[in-house]
């Protein structure tokens, strides 16, 4: 059992997450699992072995459906498959993402369009694809993967920030738009969480000793810190929360 917060009404709950099956996502399916909910997620990657894993531990086994989130077509038709299996859903978490380094120089149409289909374009259609189903069951809660990157006003991944931003914005506007049917959207920014993959590719011993001297709290994030506050979220226990960004990032950004 968790060691960390408990929302009694996740349990049963259909919960479909983009790139649930490794780093972040990971995290998310585990603790969404670990409330008792019905996990659904795609990602492009075979997590075949962590789907093994997740039912071993919790007797709780998470649906994994193979998809490349660039095709919308592919990803309507997960969706599909997903709420005929565990029945509409009424938590939609957009977390995948890919926040690749890159020039601005040399920099080309096909790079920037692709980047943009993976880390903005997904999550309108996701939401568009699941607010009808959350309308039928009387409200649901999506919540948005933007970053605090854009607004420290980082360097190296131009594209990558961009859609953050726009994806911040992109939330507010479906909780208004989504509001009236009780369906609720908000954005997790999360700061520099300590992934496998981060490790591997950036978290250079000088990287890390910026980074914690910019933030409050003096301890690297890890993934399971973006958990409870997705999880706070998706419960009725934020159920007069909507249009909003919940900063989890050790004290760097500051909101209001």
């Amino acid at each position: 059992m968790t060691r960390y917060a408990t929302f009694h009404d996740l349990e049963g709950r259909s919960v479909f997450i983009t790139g649930g099956g490794s780093g972040i996502g990971a995290a998310l399916t585990e603790g969404f699992l670990e409330q008792g909910a019905r996990v659904a997620f795609v990602q492009r990657s075979d997590a075949g072995d962590f789907v093994a894993e997740m039912s071993a531990r919790h007797g709780n086994t998470p649906l994994f459906l193979p998809c490349d989130i660039v095709d919308i077509a592919a990803l309507r038709v997960a969706m599909a498959r997903a709420a005929e299996l565990h029945g509409p859903f009424t938590v939609l978490v957009n977390n995948a993402a890919n926040d690749q380094r890159h020039a601005i120089e040399d920099y080309t149409v096909e790079e920037w369009d692709r980047a943009q289909a993976i880390n903005l374009r997904p999550h309108f259609f996701t939401a568009q694809a699941a607010a009808p189903g959350m309308k039928a069951a009387g409200g649901g809660s999506i919540i948005n993967f933007s970053s605090v990157s854009y607004m420290m006003g980082n360097a190296g991944y131009l594209s990558y920030m961009t859609a953050k931003a726009a994806v911040t914005g992109m939330t507010r506007g479906l909780a208004r738009e989504l509001g009236p049917d009780r369906i609720r959207a908000n954005a997790v920014m999360p700061g520099w969480v300590l992934t496998r993959r981060q490790r591997d590719l950036w978290a250079t011993e000088e990287a890390l000793a910026e980074q914690l001297a910019r933030q409050c709290l003096k301890e690297h994030l890890v993934e399971r810190d973006i958990v409870d506050a997705t999880l706070f979220l998706a419960s009725d226990a934020s159920r007069m929360m909507t249009g909003q960004a919940m900063v989890v990032d050790g004290g760097v950004v500051v909101t209001g």
